[in-house]
């Protein structure tokens, strides 16, 4: 007789010896270029096809997303397209997950690299062997292929200039840690208790959904054996898009929880507004000069010093002249966007975030 293998044993759900069925749901929008290659990647999993299904929830893309899905669902039963008219993340994360028929739900975005061939595997091993509620991944932005600028984008955002240093997205520890920033993948019974995702929201909708889990009581365990690595922005402009948008979001999180105010996070808005005030109060009087023009001067060193610090540490001499770039980037792009969302942004409706009752979860006929 032939043993099964440890991972394998220690992945399977006590009920019955079978491996946990995994829903693995895919909110998409326009994502043509890398939408096959991370569906090849989950169809060459190494875990019995009969226990895990992939739904990819498509927001009306305009490109050949729809139909790049369809060809490979036809040829895979257990692969489905799903309809999603809000066309947000948060409203396709809802769709796919009212469909999924999993005791375990991973998140898994369209545009990211999983070349690891047990990803499945070690994700249910890290619910049984931790026992937590969900279960959170580093997320690096290093993929093959990348331009010169997407390797400066990848370094400078792994920095401590580049993201929150409250986050454990970056890490490389398996430890328990608050799900708020990592978590990706949840037991069912964590949206029976908590509810789906808001769908007011179009960016941070999976921080403030894991604000709610970590609310409830619910623990996640991080594990860099489930990472997954995203394509980073193409461009500067793509890039300070990207940002400005958490920077709205951020915004929407701290109204509707206001227990999120962290300094550190609003430091870019207190940056650009300096920016855009300071030649004004400057012209009142030389010492407000000097403190516009001293602090300028030490953003421009800081900036400088990190981006030497960062290439050395990447061993990548080339990113060097686009790290100044992508760090003012990042920075502005927030700080605008949190800017944008105070002054101008409107306190929305709330959505339903009311616990779904089992029987509400059921997929889909």
């Amino acid at each position: 007789m032939i043993a099964s293998c440890p991972k394998q044993e220690a992945a399977r759900s006590s009920a019955g010896g079978q491996l946990p069925f995994v829903s693995v749901i895919m909110p998409v929008r326009n994502e043509a270029r890398f939408i096959r290659s991370t569906l090849d990647q989950l169809l060459a999993q190494d875990y019995d096809r009969d226990r895990f299904e992939i739904l990819v929830a498509d927001g009306q893309s305009t490109d050949a997303t729809p139909a790049i899905v369809g060809e490979v669902a036809r040829r895979h039963a257990h692969v489905r397209l799903l309809a999603n008219p809000g066309r947000l993340s948060s409203a396709g994360r809802n769709r796919a997950i009212r469909a999924a028929r999993g005791d375990l739900i991973v998140v898994v975005d369209g545009h990211c690299e999983l070349d690891n061939r047990h990803y499945l595997r070690d994700l249910a091993e890290a619910f049984e062997r931790s026992g937590a509620d969900c279960i959170g991944r580093p997320q690096p932005l290093d993929v093959t292929g990348a331009t010169t600028l997407q390797r400066a984008i990848a370094a400078g955002r792994a920095s401590r200039l580049g993201h929150n240093p409250d986050s454990y997205i970056y890490s490389s520890a398996e430890q328990f840690v608050r799900p708020q920033s990592v978590a990706v993948a949840y037991r069912r019974k964590v949206f029976e208790a908590v509810g789906l995702f808001d769908e007011q929201f179009d960016a941070c909708e999976d921080v403030e959904f894991n604000h709610r889990v970590d609310r409830a009581g619910f623990r996640c365990f991080f594990t860099p054996r489930v990472q997954a690595r995203y394509h980073p922005r193409a461009t500067l402009g793509g890039l300070f898009y990207q940002m400005m948008r958490y920077g709205r979001g951020r915004v929407r999180l701290l109204r509707k929880h206001p227990d999120t105010f962290s300094v550190a996070c609003f430091l870019p808005a207190a940056f650009v507004a300096g920016l855009v005030l300071g030649p004004a109060l400057a012209c009142l009087s030389p010492w407000l000069a000097g403190a516009y023009l001293g602090v300028v001067a030490l953003y421009v060193l800081v900036v400088l010093l990190g981006s030497v610090a960062v290439a050395w540490k990447a061993r990548d001499g080339q990113i060097l002249g686009w790290l100044p770039l992508v760090f003012v980037a990042i920075h502005v792009g927030a700080g605008v966007g949190i800017l944008q969302e105070l002054v101008f942004g409107q306190r929305r409706r709330e959505a339903s975030t009311e616990p779904m009752l089992p029987e509400q979860l059921r997929p889909a006929a």
